[in-house]
C-alpha cells in the first residue's frame, strides 16, 4: 500500500457516498486506501460500512465514541492506524476536491519529499470556498501570523493551515504531535524538520452539512500556536505562582501560631504539591493524560519528585536559616527555593509525568480511546459473500 488517504469525519453522512465515489474516479489504479476516521453522532459510521461494501478500493473505519483532541487527534489516530507509506489528509466535506489528489500523491511519491501540501496561496491556487467572512479574515490573519512566529520552520510553506496535505509517515514521531484541534500541518511542520513541496490547491464550497469552524476553533489554534512558541511553562508557571503564594501564606499562618517554621514548611510542601498536582491535570495537561501512564502512576511520580524537591529544598533552607542566620529572612528564604525548584519540577513533569507512550507502550497510546472499533476493509467480493 503506497497511500493512505485519511478522511476525519463528523456527522458528514450526506457527503460520504459521493467522497468515496470520486475518490475512487479520481484515483485510478494508484495503490490506496481510504481510512475514515469518524466522531459523529448521526448516521455517518453506517453510511460509511454501507458505502465500503460496494467500493472499489480498501475502506476502513474507525469510529471513536470518545473523541480525544477534535480532528487534530483524528488525524494522529488515523497516522497510527495508516496501512501506506504515505498519509494524505482530506476533509470529509468535499471542500477539497477529491480530484487534487492525483497532483498531491504523484508528487509525493517522486522519492524527493518527506511531505507535499496543497496551498491556497500559490499561483492556480483559491480559497473562495471558505465558508463565510469570519472564517476568510482568520485564514488570512492566522496564516500571516504563524509565518511570523515561526520563519524558520515554516520558510518552505506558504499555507501552513492547509487541512490538503501527504507527509511520509516514516519521518515523523507521532510522539511529539500534540494537536489540540483542526490544524494539524501546523503541528507536523513546527515540530519536525522536512524536505517540503507544494502543489496549488483549491477550497471547493461544502457540499452538504455544516462548517465546523467556530469561535471555539479559533481559540484552539490560538492555544495551539501559544504551545508550539513557548510551551506550556507560562501554565505551569501560573500554577506553580498560586501555589508558592498557598505555600508562604501556609508557613507564615503556622508560623504566626507557634508552629516551627520547618514543620510549618513541611506542611505547606505537602498541602501545595498535592494541591498543584490537581490543577495541573485537570487544566494544563489534560488532553495528555489519554496517551501518558495511568493516573495513579502520575500522581505517585509528581508527589515524588515534588516531595524529594521539597525535602531538598527545606534542607536548603535550614541550611540557610541555622549556618546563615537568617532567622527573620526564612519566608524570602524559601521563596528563592521555590524559584530555583520551578525549573527542575517543570522539566520532571514534561519528560516523565506526562510523556507520552509510543506504540509499544503498555498505558493508552495517544488519541486512541479504548471505545475504539476498527471495521476491516470491506472488498467487492467479501461483501458479496457475507
Amino acid at each position: 500500500m503506497d497511500v493512505t488517504i485519511i478522511v476525519p469525519t463528523f456527522n458528514e453522512s450526506l457527503n460520504v457516498e459521493e467522497l468515496v465515489r470520486r475518490t475512487e474516479q479520481a484515483v485510478g489504479e494508484r495503490a490506496v486506501e481510504l481510512l475514515f476516521v469518524d466522531d459523529s453522532t448521526d448516521d455517518t459510521p453506517e453510511v460509511i460500512r454501507r458505502v465500503a461494501a460496494s467500493s472499489r478500493i480498501p475502506v476502513r473505519l474507525i469510529h471513536r465514541e470518545e473523541p480525544v483532541d477534535g480532528l487534530g487527534g483524528a488525524v494522529l489516530e488515523g497516522y497510527r492506524a495508516a496501512a501506506g507509506r504515505w498519509a494524505v489528509v482530506m476533509d470529509g466535506d468535499l471542500q477539497h476536491p477529491p480530484e487534487m489528489l492525483p497532483g498531491l500523491i504523484d508528487k509525493a511519491l517522486d522519492g524527493r519529499w518527506d511531505l507535499v501540501a496543497g496551498s491556497r496561496f500559490v499561483p492556480g491556487g483559491d480559497a473562495e470556498g471558505l465558508a463565510n467572512g469570519f472564517r476568510v479574515l482568520l485564514t488570512h490573519f492566522s496564516t500571516r501570523l504563524v509565518k511570523l512566529l515561526f520563519p524558520r520552520r515554516l520558510k518552505g510553506s506558504t499555507d501552513p493551515m492547509s487541512g490538503f496535505f501527504a507527509v511520509r509517515l516514516d519521518r515523523i514521531d507521532l510522539d511529539r504531535l500534540h494537536p489540540r484541534g483542526f490544524k494539524i500541518l501546523l503541528e507536523v511542520l513546527c515540530r519536525t524538520p522536512l524536505r517540503v513541496a507544494e502543489i496549488p490547491a483549491t477550497l471547493a464550497p461544502r457540499v452538504a452539512g455544516e462548517s465546523k469552524g467556530d469561535i471555539k476553533q479559533a481559540w484552539r489554534l490560538a492555544r495551539q500556536i501559544v504551545e508550539l512558541r513557548i510551551g506550556r511553562m507560562p501554565g505551569f508557571a501560573f500554577i506553580g505562582l498560586i501555589g508558592g503564594i498557598a505555600n508562604l501564606a501556609i508557613m507564615w499562618g503556622l508560623e504566626h501560631v507557634g508552629v516551627g517554621y520547618l514543620s510549618a514548611a513541611i506542611v505547606a510542601a505537602a498541602t501545595t504539591i498535592i494541591g498543584n498536582f490537581v490543577a495541573q491535570e485537570h487544566f494544563l495537561y489534560h488532553d495528555l493524560r489519554a496517551g501518558a501512564r495511568k493516573l495513579w502512576w502520575r500522581f505517585s511520580h509528581s508527589v515524588g519528585f515534588n516531595g524529594a524537591e521539597s525535602a531538598v529544598r527545606t534542607f536548603a533552607l535550614w541550611v540557610a536559616v541555622e549556618l546563615l542566620s537568617l532567622h527573620d529572612r526564612a519566608v524570602l528564604a524559601q521563596a528563592a527555593l521555590l524559584v530555583i525548584g520551578f525549573f527542575l519540577r517543570y522539566a520532571y513533569h514534561e519528560r516523565v509525568v506526562y510523556k507520552q507512550l509510543g506504540q509499544g507502550g503498555s498505558a493508552e497510546r495517544p488519541g486512541r480511546p479504548v471505545a475504539i472499533r476498527p471495521v476491516p476493509v470491506l472488498l467487492p467480493d467479501e461483501a458479496a459473500e457475507s
